[in-house]
């Protein structure tokens, strides 16, 4: 799935028709998802509402419905773009670096790089744009970060311990605490405290 802050596509004024080409299939959901996107990206942003998105992308609010059962379907387009993603850059940095705290920084930099760059998507995974949602959608949430934290015990076990150790179990639970930290203070700070600030002095700190 491309990124969904990217904007979409738009017909050329040269192929402008008095009767709009229909989308093809799969576009107008891709458009769907990309608009919720840039709206959970203004800072301050309420809650947003099907009755906006609708407006937003000038369409029905039943237009919406025959892509997504639900809202909470919408929302689980973007928590898919967010697992696949992570889990992307996560086997980037285990198939590249050896494991150890190296290798763990690395992945941490690379999530908080990957929310700094889609400030949406930095508001689904600290679950504030879910606040009022289904509550499956917090629970996926809360899977995506045990899996983050799992792959951070084992990047932190050492050469002469083939499990992780309980310093390691720990370390993994605190670096994830601080990426969730980070991640709220990015959003309510509408955006202006970046989650990078001081990331490799902190880094150094915890590891």
């Amino acid at each position: 799935m491309p990124n969904p802050t990217e904007a979409p596509e738009h017909d050329s004024d040269e192929d402008a028709t008095p009767a709009r080409k229909r989308p093809r299939p799969g576009e107008r959901r891709l458009q769907i998802l990309q608009t919720l996107a840039a709206m959970l990206e203004q800072p301050g942003a309420e809650r947003v509402t099907t009755a906006g998105l609708a407006a937003k992308i000038g369409v029905s609010e039943a237009a919406l419905y025959r892509h997504f059962a639900s809202k909470a379907q919408m929302f689980e387009g973007l928590i898919d773009f967010v697992d696949q993603s992570v889990m992307g850059l996560i086997r980037q940095v285990t198939d590249r670096e050896p494991a150890g705290p190296q290798q763990a920084g690395r992945i941490v930099a690379l999530l908080l790089q990957f929310a700094e760059k889609n400030p949406g998507m930095s508001r689904v995974m600290n679950g504030e744009a879910l606040a009022f949602e289904h509550d499956r959608l917090q629970e996926r949430i809360n899977l995506l970060f045990d899996k983050i934290e799992a792959q951070l015990r084992q990047s932190l076990k050492t050469a002469d311990a083939p499990t992780p150790s309980a310093e390691a179990q720990v370390t993994a639970s605190v670096l994830v605490a601080f990426m969730q930290g980070r991640l709220q203070r990015f959003a309510r700070s509408g955006f202006k405290r970046l989650p990078s600030e001081h990331l490799q002095a902190a880094l150094a700190r915890m590891l």
